[in-house]
């Protein structure tokens, strides 16, 4: 979820209802670094409950250190990410999902980093690097062993990237190896995909990352419906339109205006798809470099389709893959 939960969504996610949020991931080196970026990455989001930040790396002494560092900024949560598959990352850094291919190195990460924080930390990871060596359940028992306090698993593996269906039925296999509360990832588009991950893999909860994409009020939908059996409605198209500006003009605030209208162009695009018209927005939006004109813009879409009472078409939009 690298450049999707910044600071403003994670904002945003909360205050319509999200449980936790996560970080971005974070480069353990650059955080040691205090990196200007890299800190901006890591502000903890102030907006109540958990404050969680996702690290990542290949040295147990840094990324010891990296969690320390964010704790003293005032996360809550230290999440590690033996997950990420993106060749840049597993291979060029060999941290992310690489180290799935060397229990002992993951292992001694785990250790160092719960023994260097006094804050609870958790392990994010997929089933395995490929199908052949699919050890997340070792992986598990292993994060136990090391004080480790929960465990998400993606239903892929590495080489699968975001291709296929995460399959949720390997998940049970973790679930059963460890006393560990473990939470369900991956193709979480809508409430009945959120139950039947529950179902097939037997998990403590869920964790979504692709369907938040232009929703940021999801997970606080699939949370009522796994409590109560009822589908929260979807905001009107008003409330929409005052949630994306909101989002938009906070990006603009946390990352300079230049950088914010960059940044923000994907939201829209995500906020917008399915709705009529959204191909046509999302093309002259990316070519926009004035704000005025993107709020403009921004007005003249929904507003036509306000007054017109258009909905979103009713299946979910295939979802970019996540970065």
């Amino acid at each position: 979820m690298s450049g999707v939960t910044d600071l403003p969504f994670r904002r945003l996610a909360k205050r319509h209802g999200a449980g936790m949020v996560v970080s971005e991931m974070i480069a353990s080196w650059a955080m040691i670094r205090e990196n200007r970026n890299t800190l901006r990455m890591a502000e903890v989001d102030g907006a109540g409950g958990i404050s969680a930040v996702q690290l990542a790396g290949c040295e147990p002494r840094a990324m010891a250190e990296a969690a320390q560092l964010a704790v003293d900024r005032g996360a809550d949560l230290i999440d590690i990410n033996f997950g990420c598959p993106v060749k840049k990352v597993a291979l060029g850094q060999s941290a992310g999902s690489a180290l799935m291919r060397d229990e002992a190195a993951a292992g001694a990460i785990l250790e160092a980093t719960v023994r260097a924080v006094p804050v609870p930390v958790t392990l994010k990871m997929r089933t395995g690097w490929d199908h052949a060596s699919r050890n997340a359940p070792r992986l598990a028992r292993i994060a136990e062993q090391s004080g480790i306090r929960m465990v998400t698993v993606h239903g892929r593996t590495r080489q699968q990237f975001y291709n296929g269906r995460a399959d949720w039925d390997f998940i049970a296999e973790v679930k059963q190896a460890t006393a560990l509360p473990v939470i369900a990832n991956g193709d979480i588009l809508t409430e009945d995909d959120a139950a039947a991950a529950l179902a097939r893999s037997g998990a403590d909860g869920v964790m979504i990352g692709r369907g938040c994409y232009g929703r940021p009020w999801f997970p606080a939908q699939v949370a009522h419906f796994l409590r109560t059996g009822q589908r929260a409605p979807e905001p009107g198209l008003a409330a929409q339109k005052s949630i994306l500006r909101d989002h938009y003009e906070a990006m603009l605030v946390h990352f300079g205006a230049d950088a914010g209208l960059r940044l923000a162009r994907k939201h829209l695009g995500w906020y917008s798809r399915g709705l009529p018209g959204s191909a046509e927005f999302r093309a002259t939006v990316t070519t926009l470099t004035d704000i005025p004109a993107v709020l403009a813009l921004i007005d003249r879409f929904y507003d036509r389709l306000i007054e017109a009472d258009a909905t979103r078409a009713p299946a979910p939009p295939k979802l970019a893959e996540a970065a």
